[in-house]
């Protein structure tokens, strides 16, 4: 029994709605969205459906791609296009879930590392630590902002 991802739903109807209202950002933003979702679902050697965990993942790259060009954008003093980028970046955010504060992954990151009992371990840890933060940070923080996070807690703790 194959379900459809109740995310993917939801990203189709919001396309149509924005369609219907000519909400031309939203609606090209989620028509890019959804053509990755489709490549993420024939890549590989068979084609499946994805999950919302998969979706999910997807528009967490979607979401990182569109800050990483806003911040190239700017760098080469193209406001324009950057503002683009970020306004895509923003009509992406709103599907994924609510993202951890830079408190919040700092205290994340030192539990996780008193839970293990690696502070002494120092750098030899961090595959460990981000094993066990990997799951409960995806979709909620960068993975660079929470491996760059871990790296220095081990770095101060050895």
């Amino acid at each position: 029994m194959t379900r459809m991802s109740d995310l993917k739903d939801r990203l189709r109807t919001d396309l149509t709605t924005s369609i219907k209202a000519r909400d031309a950002l939203r609606s090209s933003t989620l028509r890019m969205v959804l053509s990755a979702v489709t490549n993420a679902e024939v890549a590989g050697k068979e084609a499946r459906e994805l999950s919302d965990e998969d979706v999910l993942g997807v528009l967490t790259t979607e979401s990182k791609k569109r800050r990483e060009a806003a911040e190239a954008f700017d760098g080469a003093g193209r406001t324009e296009q950057a503002a683009k980028e970020r306004a895509e970046a923003e009509v992406i955010a709103g599907y994924l879930p609510e993202q951890l504060s830079e408190e919040e992954v700092v205290a994340l990151v030192s539990a996780t590392i008193d839970e293990l009992g690696v502070r002494a371990d120092g750098m030899k840890a961090m595959g460990r630590v981000m094993g066990a933060l990997t799951p409960r940070t995806k979709g909620r923080a960068d993975g660079g902002v929470v491996a760059a996070e871990v790296r220095s807690q081990l770095a101060a703790g050895s």
